[in-house]
């Protein structure tokens, strides 16, 4: 059973809100538009691999500014790639526990656009940023999801619990509980053990707004393989039925 913190307040969700961007399409704001589920890449380490994944459909890059990660990059060679990038991909800095003005300083410098923390970051602190802010939560059980409806960050990103890993584990969640949290209306991105072949089975179960992958496209940790991004995007922008971006 789920208990609720009373010490935390219960913050309003913001239903219509887009962390990760699409192309342009030259509609606006007040059209409806039906878009296939985004994909974002994870871990990227070279402009090699950036390159390869916006060629085979990636809607986000992410970067992992945290030093401990096995797929860490440095906030200048992040830059360097970053400069180098179309405007429409959305540029995800990846934090754990960092301070504020770390974050700040960093987003700024680096060219973020969104910022995801993959913590103990507070709800207070995660809403302190002028960029979008995804926060992640490591998925064990349902009692994983009770501090979900305290962070109004733009969308909740879910990944495998795993003792002692902050994620790129390759491991699976029980997606049932993906489809427990989309009920409070947020947008959920799906992370946790996701590969080319199981890509449409995650997206006919749990329809999420966007997936994050990391280990399931790499050949080593940092290191993505062209092909597998390719074929893995394929299949989820193949399988995925249309939604309302603006509703």
């Amino acid at each position: 059973m789920c208990i609720r913190d009373s010490s935390l307040p219960c913050l309003p969700l913001q239903s219509n809100f887009n962390p990760i961007q699409t192309l342009n399409t030259g509609r606006n704001h007040n059209s409806v538009l039906a878009v296939s589920v985004r994909i974002k890449i994870c871990g990227i380490t070279s402009l090699v691999d950036a390159t390869a994944a916006i060629e085979a459909g990636a809607d986000a890059l992410g970067f992992m500014l945290y030093e401990q990660s096995s797929r860490f990059i440095t906030a200048q060679n992040a830059k360097t790639i970053i400069r180098e990038l179309p405007d429409y991909v959305t540029k995800v800095g990846v934090f754990v526990d960092a301070d504020f003005d770390t974050v700040n300083y960093t987003a700024e410098t680096v060219g973020l656009d969104t910022l995801q923390f993959h913590g103990s970051e507070t709800p207070d602190f995660c809403s302190k940023f002028q960029q979008n802010t995804i926060k992640a939560f490591r998925v064990k059980d349902s009692e994983s999801l009770c501090r979900l409806h305290h962070y109004n960050t733009n969308a909740w990103l879910l990944d495998s619990y795993v003792k002692g890993s902050l994620g790129g584990t390759g491991e699976k969640f029980n997606w049932n509980l993906a489809l427990e949290a989309k009920r409070l209306g947020k947008p959920i991105i799906l992370a946790g053990g996701l590969t080319p072949d199981n890509v449409r089975d995650a997206i006919n179960q749990v329809d999420p707004f966007c997936l994050d992958v990391s280990s399931g496209v790499e050949s080593a940790p940092g290191i993505k393989e062209a092909s597998k991004m390719t074929k893995l995007i394929t299949n989820a922008k193949g399988s995925s039925f249309g939604k309302d971006l603006w509703s």
